[in-house]
């Protein structure tokens, strides 16, 4: 007979029995001193599915997610980017978005968002935010239980230019002079450790990964204060420790159909400075340690 515990170690919880109880509550493990939602590349769209991309049931699995986050209770929930997917035109796009929007609003608690470069193809930055809680920056932060998460945006150009308006390759992300800066007082001011939450990868230099992304290591490095760094894009369960700073990318939500195929995690800060990351459905459940502190 398979324990709750291995359910948990494998990352393929079944969800049937949510209605009536607490998975969580159940697991006899450290009480943590803060829990929140993490879920990334939803790519909702009113549109045919594309190979393993059902788009239109985005929508079903966000409103899965979102029941269990509110009985749960985290004390924050933020999606990782790719919120939507491109359309067409600017109102289409638009008509996702707010789609989308009435469902995540659901939450009871704080929700943010990580800008992925499928919600500003076809939109700006103002425009994503006008319709969302998301920064009209791009990047932000916030403080919770002493810890402080940074959101990162990715959606430049080399040359600095934000995306918007089909004016950018997915391959060219970066983060720019000016947001590096800002990341670099970010850390500096943060009294206790730090959690980065970006979409395109830091902890590769090829494909999906951003271009200056060594660079940016480099600043999170020499802080001493990074616990981990959230991330999503490539759609796969991954995790990679370098110079001591564990990079976890999460699984997407948008490949495959049923609601089986989706994936999405709660993420522990425990007492000793270290993270459990409770997956479900598709998502890998991991427990991670930074030694870059």
């Amino acid at each position: 007979m398979t324990s709750r515990r291995s359910f948990f170690q494998q990352g393929t919880l079944c969800l049937a029995g949510l209605g009536s109880s607490s998975m969580l509550a159940a697991e006899p493990e450290a009480k943590p001193l803060l829990r929140i939602g993490l879920m990334t590349d939803l790519h909702y769209a009113d549109k045919a599915p594309t190979k393993t991309r059902f788009y239109r049931e985005a929508l079903a699995k966000l409103d899965e997610a979102v029941a269990f986050m509110n009985r749960e209770k985290p004390a924050a929930v933020v999606e990782l980017g790719d919120f939507i997917d491109q359309a067409p035109t600017v109102d289409q796009e638009l008509e996702w978005l707010k789609t989308m929007e009435q469902h995540y609003a659901r939450l009871a608690m704080p929700r943010h968002y990580v800008l992925g470069n499928h919600c500003v193809t076809t939109l700006t930055k103002a425009e994503f935010a006008a319709h969302t809680g998301a920064a009209l920056s791009g990047y932000s932060s916030f403080e919770q239980n002493g810890i402080r998460f940074i959101l990162l945006d990715a959606c430049f150009r080399e040359d600095g230019t934000a995306y918007g308006r089909n004016n950018a390759h997915w391959q060219d992300c970066n983060i720019p002079a000016q947001e590096l800066s800002w990341l670099q007082d970010e850390l500096a001011r943060s009294p206790g450790p730090v959690i980065i939450l970006a979409h395109q990868r830091l902890d590769l230099d090829k494909a999906h990964a951003v271009k200056n992304a060594a660079e940016v290591r480099a600043i999170l490095e020499k802080s001493k204060k990074v616990l981990a760094v959230f991330q999503g894009h490539s759609h796969k369960n991954d995790l990679q420790e370098i110079n001591g700073i564990p990079y976890c990318t999460l699984v997407a939500m948008i490949e495959g159909t049923g609601i089986e195929s989706s994936g999405y995690t709660m993420l522990d800060v425990l007492p000793d400075s270290s993270l459990r990351l409770h997956g479900f459905r598709r998502q890998t459940s991991r427990s991670l340690k930074s030694t870059a502190l």
